[in-house]
């Protein structure tokens, strides 16, 4: 079973950048995909951003296109998501998800594509 364990969360002033990493305990998605979700309160989880490990395709949630960047290192079996330009409407737990599968780009931000997630990690946007 892939453990996920995510860091970085934390307060952040509007406008603030935050870094959010996800270390997975094995290799089993190296020909798949990781990415980030996150959940607001009261609200359903949503797609943020994702990376296929091979090929190192993206895809980004229009929301966070050209503020979040998704980054990985091989080495250490780690995905990064570099948050720019926060606001408030970013306010929420993010998740990491690995999929052992490689998706199509289009279905990369649809959660049925991930087969494991993180506890996740909470990011707080105050104004």
């Amino acid at each position: 079973q892939v453990q996920l364990v995510e860091s970085g969360g934390g307060l952040v002033q509007a406008g603030g950048s935050l870094r959010l990493s996800c270390t997975a305990s094995d290799r089993t998605f190296s020909n798949g995909v990781m990415g980030w979700f996150r959940q607001a309160p009261g609200k359903e989880r949503e797609f943020v951003a994702a990376i296929r490990w091979r090929e190192s395709n993206t895809n980004y949630a229009n929301s966070v296109n050209g503020r979040f960047t998704i980054s990985k290192d091989n080495a250490k079996n780690t995905v990064y998501l570099q948050m720019n330009s926060l606001q408030q409407e970013d306010t929420a737990v993010y998740y990491c998800a690995a999929g052992i599968k490689r998706p199509i780009i289009t279905a990369m931000p649809l959660q049925l594509s991930y087969d494991h997630w993180g506890q996740g990690t909470q990011v707080t946007v105050s104004s």
